[in-house]
């Protein structure tokens, strides 16, 4: 191949391979592939193929002396949700030093929101579940997670019309969801503590602090101080994907003031977000949800147990009714009893429409189930929930939000209809 070949080949490879990065960065290009990976996932679990799907799923790989000889389901949870609990951890950052969680003000309704839509959600599974064994009530942070992804990938595709603060109202929503999910894997869901393995992972942390505060890019010194970070956080005890969140709160945000010089340009946080999303929207997630929405669930008999089951049950009203409750409830008692207020473009049938979609729980409500129980069977049924609950808010939301769509389109329809020229949309000038 000559020179000039060889330059043309990798300047396509290059151009095909931004392109399909420019493509899984698209909200509803994550969703999709998730949802795709879930239902193949689901297929072979309860196909021919089951067995040789659970049997891939349990087979152990890593090293035995670093005590990393993890399953592949394993492996999922606390290896690739790592990468996208970086993401994440970038994500919170970025909003809590440049977002809309810096002013108070604005970020006060959703955060409520948030919280809210995680307070209920346990009490509902609570309720469901106080007359069993102590066993079962550990599952109740299963329902409180929204998915990120699934949430804002149904709202792109049925909102087109929707008002634009509807969007941010729950990407707000939905990282300070994140957030306390990740508070409530590292305290609730994770074993004894390893203090001096927490304590030496402090040490590749520190030094990947320090270098990225001084703009350093370079993978081949980020990347091995992450993995042994996580390494090491992953020993001590508390969930692996809680060192992806540390090591995203390390990266600056703020613009360099070196303008014109080599570090200016966008803070690292941005740049590492831009980089790192289509690999955990493309491939981490959807990997995940490959290995973790696989539930055999036996037929209709087998579905018949899990919905007598009260895990599953709790699951599923936690999700479709807890969540719709708790956001849309504690939004609009904040709204009426204090002086925080809805954005001027948004309406209570708005908040309403995105507060059931909150109740998609989906990943990280799919990694709790694994770290909630330890009765395989038990885990089963609050997948069963999880699955059952977030596809049941998904189609509630989409048509609540899809009538609000058409409402805002046929609006502005009207709007733009002026026949006296005089510069009022008629629809004002017949309001008045």
């Amino acid at each position: 191949m000559s020179e000039s070949s060889r330059r043309l080949f990798t300047r396509g490879s290059w151009s095909e391979t931004s392109r399909v990065a420019d493509i899984l960065r698209k909200e509803t290009i994550g969703g999709i592939l998730v949802l795709l990976a879930a239902i193949v996932a689901l297929i072979l679990a309860n196909s021919p193929a089951s067995n040789a799907y659970h049997r891939l799923m349990a087979a152990s790989i890593g090293p035995d002396e670093l005590h990393l000889d993890l399953s592949i389901g394993a492996w999922a949870a606390d290896g690739l949700l790592a990468l996208f609990f970086f993401v994440v951890g970038l994500e919170l950052k970025r909003e809590f030093v440049a977002g809309d969680l810096r002013e108070p003000a604005r970020a006060a309704l959703p955060i409520a929101a948030a919280v809210g839509g995680m307070v209920v959600p346990a009490l509902i599974f609570v309720g469901f579940n106080v007359g069993s064994d102590d066993a079962a009530l550990s599952g109740w942070a299963v329902p409180t997670a929204t998915d990120i992804a699934f949430a804002v990938a149904v709202l792109a595709v049925v909102g087109t019309h929707l008002p634009s603060a509807l969007r941010t109202f729950l990407l707000t929503l939905a990282v300070v969801d994140d957030l306390l999910a990740i508070i409530v894997i590292a305290v609730f869901y994770s074993s004894q503590l390893n203090f001096a393995a927490l304590g030496l992972a402090l040490i590749p942390l520190s030094l990947f602090a320090i270098a990225v505060q001084r703009r350093i890019r370079s993978w081949w010194l980020l990347v091995p101080l992450a993995v042994v970070t996580w390494a090491l956080v992953h020993a001590s005890g508390i969930h692996a994907t809680v060192a992806g969140v540390l090591l995203g709160f390390t990266v600056p945000v703020i613009r360099s003031d070196a303008a014109g010089g080599p570090d200016a340009g966008p803070g690292l946080a941005e740049h590492f977000e831009h980089r790192l999303r289509p690999l955990s929207a493309g491939v981490a997630v959807p990997l995940f949800a490959f290995c973790a929405a696989g539930v055999t669930v036996g037929g209709l008999a087998g579905l018949q147990r899990a919905l007598h089951d009260h895990v599953t049950l709790g699951v599923m009203v936690g999700l479709v009714v807890g969540k719709a409750v708790g956001v849309f409830g504690t939004t609009f008692a904040l709204a009426k009893f204090t002086r925080a207020s809805l954005d001027d473009g948004l309406r209570w049938p708005d908040v309403g429409g995105v507060a059931i979609l909150a109740g998609i729980g989906f990943t990280v409500s799919l990694l709790i189930s694994e770290l909630a129980f330890d009765d395989a069977a038990r885990v089963e049924h609050a997948k069963v929930g999880v699955l059952l609950g977030s596809v049941t808010a998904a189609l509630i939301a989409a048509v609540v939000l899809r009538l609000r769509n058409r409402s805002y389109s046929r609006l502005a329809d009207v709007e733009e209809v002026d026949d006296d020229h005089d510069g009022i949309p008629d629809v004002y000038r017949d309001r008045a």
